[in-house]
């Protein structure tokens, strides 16, 4: 267990996931754990769900003692966050920000010069434990405080460092991802009913399907590619629906979603 505290600025649906996972995983007590929010419905829920954390409806003094803030608001919340917070964060505390678009640069302005922070892109899956994350450190952070950021972030899933320039690509393929495999899961649905099936048993098999291709990836440790060679017989049924995608250009459209979501977290940095 760490011997540190940890303040979350924010105790919205991730905050709660991350202080969850912090317990559950045993990496840190729920009486090191502070969670501020304005709002009593989303206080009480975080209470709910990481019982004996202390929470707050201010960002106030009680930050002082954390050795780890975390900034949990939404982009067009943060600089009012920060105006809050910054004054009560020790300048040797580590600033973790899972906020799309906030830059380093942006985050070290609403601090005392040299305050160690990371940068950090989650995915909605970090709800159910299978978060797939990535950080990046600001200049003044350690490779230490990198270490402890990867440990925190396994509690809810797989974490990877990366360059700060490449958040933008993991927000536009992982943080916006899950949304566009929820969408194929809809249209596999609607396929089978209008081949015939019921509609509920048509959306528990294609759930079923994603969920069970995803896992024989991690599973077995091959490809994609090699997989999906396994399963295409030729003249077969599976060759002729991969056909029919090519045809209606899936393999595009998927791309220029993730180009897409990442053209726009850029934009949403310039802006934030």
């Amino acid at each position: 267990m760490l011997a540190i505290k940890i303040g979350l600025i924010g105790a919205g649906r991730m905050a709660t996931a991350l202080g969850r996972g912090f317990v559950g995983a045993g990496l840190i007590p729920p009486g090191a754990i502070l969670a501020s929010d304005p709002q009593e419905a989303t206080r009480t829920a975080f209470e709910h769900e990481v019982p004996g954390a202390k929470v707050v409806a201010e960002n106030g003094p009680g930050f002082s003692p954390c050795d780890v803030v975390i900034l949990a608001v939404k982009p067009q919340m943060m600089k009012t966050a920060l105006d809050q917070v910054s004054r009560f964060v020790r300048s040797d505390a580590l600033v973790v920000s899972i906020a799309a678009g906030v830059t380093i640069e942006k985050l070290a302005a609403g601090f005392a010069k040299g305050q160690r922070i990371i940068r950090v892109m989650p995915n909605t899956p970090c709800l159910i434990g299978r978060g797939a994350s990535a950080y990046a450190l600001g200049p003044a952070a350690t490779a230490e405080d990198g270490k402890l950021v990867a440990q925190l972030l396994s509690a809810v899933g797989v974490a990877y460092e990366v360059p700060e320039p490449q958040l933008d690509a993991v927000t536009g393929l992982s943080g916006s991802g899950p949304a566009y495999v929820y969408t194929m899961i809809e249209l596999l649905a609607e396929g089978g009913k209008q081949v015939g099936l019921p509609a509920e048993l048509a959306a528990k098999l294609a759930v079923h399907t994603v969920a069970g291709a995803a896992e024989m990836v991690l599973a077995t440790g091959e490809t994609p590619a090699v997989l999906r060679d396994r399963v295409t017989s030729p003249n077969g049924t599976t060759l002729a629906g991969l056909a029919a995608l090519d045809e209606n250009a899936f393999d595009r459209a998927v791309i220029a979603a993730v180009r897409a979501a990442t053209e726009r977290s850029v934009e949403l940095g310039k802006t934030s």
